[in-house]
């Protein structure tokens, strides 16, 4: 049914003169208030006795509601007499033009000699109180009825307002021979408050067609008497109040009443009465929300504003599409006026206010036209909550946020592309991916483009792009940009007049990039001027402004950098002061405290250097731990300050050097785990040049200090940390399965949730990759509850913490564990024997510039051997692992012989760190004789030497010993791996051939080679067999390690491939390839090569290679291990894994004569 009803307008702006006007709600839908109208038309019936008719009530036209009051519903009654009347169902009226009954009434004509029909509006779907409002009455006699026959008729009402309302029905006359009953009839209430309400109704709508206030004042008193006789009990108590609280609006509405306070206290009580579910509770919703809105724009009262949005939220999902009441509540004058008013309250970064924002944004569905500004908003008021807090997931939102506005606005919108600029630049602030500065980058270069000169916001877009290539410049040192974005910041400053909002801030943002140049180039003229526009910025900002305390910080900088420059006493307690009061500005929590912080402690220690007050030491140390351990702010700032508190503690012999070490490690650790990546993590970990070596100066740091356990500790804790991170989610839970069954479950569906999010590529598409780190980060939230639950319980209080001493100890239960730290502050070996203390070896002649000096010396030597004949002699690789054996290994081999009392042939492995990784260790040799002319031995003649990457890994794979299988072997070989892959490999199928006569007939034997020898089939291979031999190309990719790989067929087997796959049962694998544990130059602490991702994935024993294989020599050197590996199992005997060691080294002294050094020194074994 098209309803229509007077438009309400604002009093305050348009209501000066007393004209009204009416609209339909196809194209206005202000709110309804209460009205009636009574249209009659008489005329005289005739004589029908014995008979009835049949009235068919079809649809009901064009029917208007001048009280402006919305109905809950209508419904037609056809008066019998004084006491009976019959009443149709009450409909909810629609939006439409017409709304259809369907009702039909079969009625006695003797008892209803004439037909006295009525439509009423109902305020109530529950429990009515009286009659109603009426909309229409028409009296006519059976004759007029009669007259259309059996065809649908019109009964047409006299205009209202303009509009005229109508009746389609049928009428038709039923014989007494025909089968019908009469219609049931109701008795017509007659109580004192109905009666009153039913006045009520009447008077109001006087009031609403002439402005009588005595009309109003009239109806309000009935409406009041209706209230006074329903106490708190009674049934029709919410419609008694919701009834004077309307008419009390309008009167308020229209100036005629001034209290609106106790309207809507009416409104509150009704509302408490018709609780979620009460059919009456959506309109009692409205009505609220209106008068909330309406205190809102006679008081300006924003609380008032943010409940309407709370209530029409609530309210627009309980109003189905097309009903009168969806069309109203979301009108120009109700949802959008309340949704464009919260658009223009400014934003603050609240919860209250991110809360509202939230509200708005389900009140604009997809499709609506105020969305995108919504969420603009939306994005702006996390932006600002994130600068406040330092919350990841409020920068990330605002981003997703952003990228929707953007979507929606194809053609460009400059806020829209400034706001998610805004955010990818904050972002990377905090985290630094690289990724987002790019973006930012591209969006701030679309910005300036369509801000041609001349536009008004020129001069913003000029900065931030200019703050953006400021930022990359830090990052990557290209001159360009910080020379243009100083071009463009002082663009932006003559755009903005003293006069300009943001004067203040192009000022400082000059500034902070002059800065930034002075720092790189050392320019006192850009310092100079830079400290000069500091101060100007800092005059022009008001000392209420929420940014001030940067003003206060980056001056303070700018003094500290002059005055190690110029050692004026002023500059520096200038900047001291100002730091100072930039701290004391800032809440506990923010942010920018961790800037505040560091810029003080460089204020103190620039003091110190000049003027060595110990005190000023103590303080920059202070300052150093709080800036650390600031937990709102992003780690990649936290780590740059912890370690230069590493590097400063150093410099300066300070107690506080091994604290600032475990906090660099943990902060690290943290940082790398939020990434959702394998690859992710690498680029954290290598994105900080300085952090390369925090794990063996640590360790250095420890030894020095004389707590070998704690280096041992630290060694391990920053090496391996991608393995490490990716083993946590393939944690044995065996112990805790029988502890806490649940806990094990949850942490076992979690981990595997998180392993399959982990992902091993970056999406292309960023907005699905941001959505993926959501998801990433909202799970490892889940996970940490519940590792921090499981650490509650006894017995594993260090569950998935860094492991202690003892744990590690774990490590050398078949021998010891030598791990090799080369750090720039000494280079020396710790030795984890079986059990009791770790031992120390110095190596005084030894220096990390010696170090890289082998690693360079070896590459250069193994190069020009392999172009050597077999039997010419290795000069320079003799001299060089002659150096190793006198200045490395011999002084390990003397603390294993007397120390330890270790007895020859016993296992030991080797860990090195850093560039020892690159040194052949297992190779050293005196190549000398002794007196007697006997050969001097050298470390293989003396120990069963094997490598660990860590020792947690080498613990790992030892637990992982109790679960073995039935053996089975594949040999996998690929020696025409295709154009543009390698040369081919012509003695592969005879080394297959080969190892595949030496694998006991107890095993389970297959081959893959050729064409079979496929990624997937190599993929399936490893899956299902227990030990494998490869032999193939192996390629080391300098640039990104996770992409090293086998050549397949057809494409190449990757070592993230390999990671991804948890082969438990898995025990060994031979890698016949080229640089198979050959580990990453940028991070070599890391350990990132393919053997070490086969021991990830299951593998407890590997040999791998270091350099490239001869694969012509290589078959003697396989040959001679699997016969000592599998010598004496004719018998019977089981395939042992662990004789791995033993039998390469068995190997390589049998093929002594017959295979050149260094295709010997090739192959080492790592693990169990």
């Amino acid at each position: 049914m098209h309803i229509h009803v007077q438009k309400r307008l604002n009093p305050l702006t348009e209501l000066h003169s007393q004209s009204r006007y009416f609209y339909s709600y196809r194209s206005f839908r202000p709110p309804l208030s209460p009205s009636s109208m009574l249209l009659h038309c008489i005329i005289m019936p005739g004589s029908w006795e014995g008979q009835y008719i049949r009235l068919e009530f079809i649809r009901v036209n064009d029917l208007p509601v001048p009280s402006r009051r919305t109905p809950a519903g209508f419904y037609v009654s056809i008066n019998i007499d004084s006491k009976r009347r019959w009443k149709s169902p009450v409909r909810v009226p629609s939006s439409d033009d017409s709304d259809m009954l369907g009702h039909t009434v079969i009625l006695p004509l003797r008892e209803v000699p004439e037909l006295s029909l009525e439509i009423r509006y109902c305020y109530e779907l529950g429990q009515m109180l009286g009659s109603g409002e009426v909309g229409g009455k028409l009296e006519i006699s059976w004759d007029g009825l009669l007259d259309h026959g059996d065809e649908p008729f019109e009964l047409s009402f006299p205009s209202v307002c303009g509009y005229h309302p109508s009746l389609t029905l049928r009428a038709s006359v039923l014989h007494p021979c025909d089968d019908h009953d009469g219609a049931p009839f109701d008795s017509i209430v007659d109580c004192e408050i109905a009666r009153a309400a039913d006045a009520g109704h009447a008077r109001f709508v006087e009031y609403m067609t002439s402005k009588t206030v005595s009309y109003l004042n009239d109806a309000v008193e009935h409406f009041q008497s209706v209230l006074d006789q329903c106490p708190v009990d009674h049934p029709d108590r919410a419609s008694a109040l919701a009834n004077l609280a309307s008419a009390r609006l309008e009167g308020y509405i229209q100036k005629d009443l001034q209290d609106i306070d106790s309207t809507i206290s009416l409104l509150r009580e009704a509302l408490a009465l018709r609780p979620q579910g009460h059919p009456d509770h959506p309109l009692s919703l409205y009505y609220l929300a209106e008068a909330l809105t309406w205190r809102y724009r006679e008081k300006d009262t924003t609380v008032d504003l943010h409940e309407s949005a709370q209530l029409y939220c609530k309210l627009l999902p309980l109003c189905p599409e097309g009903t009168c009441l969806r069309r109203i509540a979301a009108g120009a004058d109700q949802v959008d006026y309340v949704i464009d008013k919260c658009n223009d309250l400014p934003t603050d970064g609240s919860d209250e206010d991110v809360h509202l924002r939230r509200i708005v944004l389900q009140l604009c569905p997809l499709g609506h036209q105020h969305r995108p500004q919504v969420l603009c908003v939306l994005s702006w008021d996390l932006y600002k909550r994130f600068r406040q807090r330092g919350g990841i997931d409020d920068i990330d939102e605002s981003i997703q946020v952003a990228r929707e506005a953007v979507s929606l606005c194809p053609e460009g919108h400059i806020d829209y592309l400034n706001i998610l600029a805004n955010s990818l630049r904050c972002r990377f602030d905090h985290q630094r991916r690289s990724h987002d500065l790019d973006e930012a980058i591209c969006l701030y270069e679309e910005v300036l483009r369509i801000c041609p000169v001349g536009h008004k916001t020129r001069c913003v877009s000029l900065s931030t792009l200019g703050g953006t290539l400021r930022a990359r410049f830090i990052q990557h040192g290209d001159l360009d940009d910080i020379n243009r974005a100083v071009s463009l910041r002082r663009e932006a400053l003559t755009l903005s007049t003293p006069e300009h909002a943001s004067h203040d801030v192009m000022l400082n943002n000059l500034a902070s990039t002059l800065q930034t140049r002075y720092n790189k180039l050392d320019a006192s003229e850009d310092l100079n001027e830079a400290i000069d526009l500091y101060r100007e910025s800092l005059r022009f900002k008001r000392l209420d402004d929420p940014e001030r305390h940067r003003s206060l910080y980056n001056l303070s900088s700018a003094l500290s950098s002059r005055f190690t420059k110029t050692q004026k006493n002023e500059d520096i307690e200038e900047a001291i002061r100002l730091c100072q009061e930039s701290l004391d500005a800032l809440p506990s929590l923010h942010p920018d405290r961790c800037t505040s912080h560091s810029w003080l402690k460089t204020a103190y220690l620039s003091r110190y250097q000049v003027q060595h007050n110990p005190a000023d030491l103590s303080l920059a140390v202070d300052h150093f731990r709080l800036a650390s351990g600031h937990p709102t702010r992003g780690f990649p700032q936290r780590i740059i300050g912890a370690i230069n508190w590493t590097r400063q503690a150093e410099v300066y012999q300070h107690e506080s050097a091994l604290e600032a070490y475990q906090m660099c490690l943990e902060l690290f650790d943290n940082h790398v785990m939020t990434r959702s990546s394998i690859i992710s993590r690498r680029e954290a970990a290598t994105a900080f040049r300085a952090a390369q070596s925090l794990p063996v100066d640590a360790a250095s740091c420890a030894i020095r200090r004389d707590n070998l356990r704690q280096a041992v500790e630290l060694a391990e804790q920053g090496r391996g940390q991608q393995w490490s991170l990716a083993s946590r989610l393939r944690t044995p839970l065996e112990d805790l399965g029988s502890t806490s069954p649940e806990l094990a479950r949850k942490l076992s569906e979690l981990s595997k949730s998180l392993s399959d999010a982990q992902g091993s590529v970056t999406l292309a598409d960023r907005a699905a990759a941001d959505r993926a780190a959501t998801e990433y980060r909202r799970l490892t939230r889940e996970w940490e509850a519940v590792v921090a639950q499981i650490r509650d319980l006894k017995g594993f209080s260090r569950f998935l913490l860094p492991p202690s001493y003892e744990g590690l100890q774990a490590a050398a239960c078949q021998g010891p564990v030598i791990i090799l730290i080369a750090s720039r502050y000494s280079c020396s070996a710790i030795v984890v024997p079986t059990s009791g203390e770790p031992h120390h070896v110095p190596f005084p002649t030894i220096t990390l510039t010696d170090l890289k000096d082998f690693k360079d010396r070896f590459s250069r030597a193994i190069r020009n051997a392999s172009s050597m004949g077999p039997k010419q002699p290795r000069n320079d690789l003799i001299v060089l692992l002659r150096a190793v054996w006198d200045e490395i290994m011999l002084p390990v081999v003397n603390v294993l012989q007397q120390s330890l009392k270790l007895k020859s042939h016993s296992r030991i492995w080797l860990c090195p760190t850093a560039a020892f990784t690159s040194i052949p260790l297992h190779a050293a040799h005196p190549f000398r004789t002794n007196a007697d002319h006997s050969r001097e031995p050298c470390l293989e003649d003396l120990y069963i030497c094997s490598y660990t990457p860590t020792l947690s890994a080498l613990v790992r794979s030892r637990q992982m010993m109790k679960k073995r299988v039935a053996p089975s072997f594949v040999t996998i070989g690929q020696g025409q791996p295709g154009a543009g892959k390698g040369k081919a490999l012509l003695a592969v199928d005879s080394e297959l051939e080969l190892v595949g006569k030496l694998v006991p007939a107890t095993a389970n034997r297959t081959t893959i080679s050729g064409d079979a020898a496929t990624r997937e089939g190599a993929l399936e291979a490893l899956q299902q067999n227990t030990w494998v031999h490869l032999a193939c190309h192996g390629k080391q990719d300098p640039k990104q390690p996770y992409d090293s790989h086998f050549v397949m067929r057809d494409e190449p087997l990757t070592l993230l491939d390999i990671m991804e796959k948890d082969i438990p049962h898995a025990e060994f694998a031979f890698l016949s390839a080229c640089h198979t544990a050959v580990g990453d130059e940028k991070t070599p602490d890391e350990v990132i090569h393919l053997a070490a991702g086969l021991q990830f994935s299951g593998f407890k024993s590997v040999v791998g290679t270091l350099w490239q294989v001869d694969d012509a020599v290589a078959k003697h050197v396989v040959q001679a291990f699997y016969k000592n590996m599998f010598e004496n199992l004719e018998g019977g005997g089981v395939m042992d894994c662990t004789k791995a060691a033993w039998a390469l080294n068995r190997a390589t002294q049998t093929v002594k004569t017959s295979v050149p050094l260094e295709q010997r020194m090739v192959f080492v074994h790592i693990g169990v």
